[in-house]
């Protein structure tokens, strides 16, 4: 089974009224274990952001306007996608701004749900915590997340969260089981990632340029600064 797990930033809360994605987080799990793997990008949308989404992320057109445009790298984001099953908390609002993407950057590029599956977090969260706060912040109060350094919104760190989240929901797990998979089981992980690879088309993924790694690494440095330490190290050199 493999699974992405998947979060946007974007200018605003409506793509109805132009609003664009600034930023994608993925991290790809292969059988519920990380495989190390992942896709994270920032996007020049064109337009200023609305006051509340640039409070809440930190990311400012300063920031964004020297990156590329989101036409630049979709067949790459598909590429990564494809044919997995994507884990995203309130997935109507990611999916609503990635199709309204996809049909900017052309209609043969078809929906999200043309190349993977989607599955919800937030509406099985309401289904299993009924009642209750299921933010992406409450749930990871309930399950023992730690989600201390999570001063700003950021996808790369919201998916992180996401899969720690996700795994505590379906397995009672709060972790990804880093510390206790061991090599051997960090070896298989990476030889079915690997035999999935090779069973599919071969593909091509274009590693993060110097100014995106550059770009990244100060993003990280601002919320390791805010916090005081990072969840998941190594993530602040683009690792």
């Amino acid at each position: 089974m493999r699974q992405i797990v998947l979060d946007t930033e974007t200018t605003g809360l409506s793509w109805e009224k132009g609003n664009r994605v600034v930023e994608i987080g993925c991290i790809e799990l292969v059988e519920r274990r990380p495989t190390g793997r992942h896709f994270h990008r920032y996007f020049n949308p064109g337009r200023e952001m609305e006051p509340g989404a640039q409070e809440v992320t930190g990311l400012t057109l300063e920031f964004l306007q020297d990156k590329p445009r989101f036409e630049t790298a979709v067949d790459e984001f598909i590429e990564f996608i494809r044919d997995a099953e994507l884990i995203i908390h309130n997935a109507s609002f990611d999916v609503g701004f990635l199709d309204y993407e996809l049909s900017l950057a052309g209609k043969h590029f078809g929906r999200i749900t043309d190349h993977a599956g989607v599955l919800d977090t937030l509406a099985m969260a309401r289904e299993r915590y009924p009642g209750q706060r299921n933010s992406l912040d409450a749930l990871c109060r309930r399950l023992g997340v730690d989600n201390g350094h999570r001063k700003l919104h950021g996808a790369l760190l919201d998916a992180e969260l996401l899969a720690e989240v996700y795994l505590g929901m379906t397995s009672g797990q709060g972790d990804l089981g880093l510390a206790a998979s061991g090599e051997a089981d960090n070896a298989a992980a990476v030889a079915t990632a690997s035999r999935l690879a090779c069973a599919s088309v071969p593909r091509v993924l274009r590693l993060a340029s110097a100014a995106e790694e550059a770009a990244h690494a100060e993003r990280m440095a601002k919320i390791a600064a805010k916090a005081g330490k990072l969840l998941w190290p190594g993530t602040e050199s683009g690792a």
